[in-house]
């Protein structure tokens, strides 16, 4: 479980642009749930991942994982159980490794590197099983540079990397945004499919509200550092893009978006 706890974060302290955008900011995260969050730009939503991922420092509050505060831990520590998909799909793979390459050291995530070769082939079969999971072929692509490869492709390959070894939440910070929509429509059915199969803990920030309606089971939208919209459950299931689009368009608007 994850748990958020009198969260405060102000950018900016001490200046003429100083502001507050979490005030004791509070939330929960129940194991095995998927969260889709929306919300405008500068509604906290990109911070609050931030905030989890040890990425920007926090004032105050706690983050806590099991019961484990974890909010003076290192970012790159945190990275031990939490796997990322970032929204440029040049982040998060190395394009002038080979597919090959750049999942071995996602495997060797966490682990202590020595002088051995950063390559296992003897792994290789098994990252072909992982990668054959998504059905785009990139099995077959073990040697080809990942700067060769299409938006797409990297974003699953990053997809496949994030979740290679054990996690206990998957970080997707608009993972899709920078996709022709045939693709991240791709993308997102294959997010989807491979969160059900590893039964993980998911938080995704879209714009797109008809993936935050169709996919996860509890959509969040967020508003000046707060949660304005809060569905799970039966609720979240029979929601429909019409049901949220009124308020997200008012809050769009009053934000100058």
């Amino acid at each position: 479980m994850l748990e958020l706890k009198n969260i405060t974060k102000v950018y900016n302290p001490g200046t003429v642009t100083e502001m507050c955008l979490f005030d004791r900011f509070n939330l929960t995260v129940q194991d095995g749930e998927f969260v889709a969050i929306v919300g405008s730009n500068g509604s906290g939503k990109t911070s609050m991942l931030n905030i989890i991922c040890g990425s920007i420092p926090i004032e105050g509050g706690e983050v806590l994982i099991g019961g484990k505060n974890i909010a003076k831990m290192k970012d790159f520590q945190r990275y031990r159980t939490i796997g990322r998909v970032y929204q440029n799909p040049a982040m998060g793979t190395c394009p002038n490794l080979t597919m090959l390459e750049n999942i071995s050291l996602a495997d060797n995530k966490g682990k202590t590197f020595g002088l051995g070769r950063g390559v296992n082939k003897e792994r290789e079969n098994y990252y072909k099983e992982q990668l054959a999971i998504l059905g785009l072929g990139l099995e077959d692509k073990m040697h080809v540079k990942l700067g060769a490869l299409s938006g797409g492709q990297r974003q699953a390959a990053a997809l496949i990397m994030s979740t290679l070894t054990p996690i206990e939440f998957l970080i997707l910070d608009e993972h899709t945004a920078a996709l022709d929509p045939k693709t991240a429509d791709i993308i997102m059915e294959l997010t989807d499919k491979v969160v059900k199969e590893k039964k993980l803990t998911a938080m995704m920030v879209t714009h797109n509200l008809r993936y935050a309606v169709e996919y996860g089971s509890r959509l969040m939208m967020m508003d000046k550092g707060g949660v304005v919209l809060d569905k799970a459950g039966e609720e979240k299931q029979n929601t429909k893009v019409e049901d949220i689009l009124g308020i997200f368009t008012s809050i769009s608007i009053e934000c100058g978006n």
